[in-house]
């Protein structure tokens, strides 16, 4: 077991190191600010749309190693995506790190495979870092409602 963690703490680290998809959008369709006031955590979301298909997807900002790694990931898993699949894909990422499904139709066993995300199941341990988490989540599904106001984790 301490093997699997290890390797969780290296892609991790690699993503916090190495951020992917970390750049300002030229043209986005919306942006939107995340904030954890708790860790400090800052981050701008940026989101190109192509109908019903996430062309593009990066953030730019300053974050914890969890919070950045988070975010580099996300970009990563949603780009190309459809939006009704990256709605799911939050879900079941919020499912994962926080231990609990938000109802029994949409259990994570039956949502989308996370792939490369279950690296952040160990998160549900500590409940201050699963806000750190899952601010560019949040972040980001707040900018497919439509929302504009800055996002808090509180």
């Amino acid at each position: 077991m301490s093997d699997l963690r290890e390797l969780y703490q290296q892609v991790i680290l690699d993503h916090y190191k190495k951020p992917r998809n970390c750049r300002a959008l030229a043209e986005p369709a919306c942006h939107i600010e995340g904030y954890n006031p708790l860790c400090g955590d800052k981050f701008t979301v940026y989101l190109q749309l192509d109908g019903d298909r996430i062309k593009d997807v990066s953030f730019q900002g300053a974050g914890c190693a969890i919070s950045t790694a988070s975010a580099s990931m996300m970009t990563d898993a949603i780009k190309g995506k459809t939006v009704e699949e990256a709605k799911a894909l939050f879900q079941a990422f919020h499912e994962l790190v926080t231990g609990a499904p938000a109802d029994e139709s949409n259990h994570s066993n039956s949502g989308p495979a996370l792939g490369k995300l279950s690296v952040f199941t160990g998160v549900r341990e500590f409940p201050l870092r699963v806000k750190c988490a899952t601010l560019a989540w949040h972040t980001f599904h707040a900018a497919l409602q439509g929302q504009h106001e800055p996002v808090s984790t509180e």
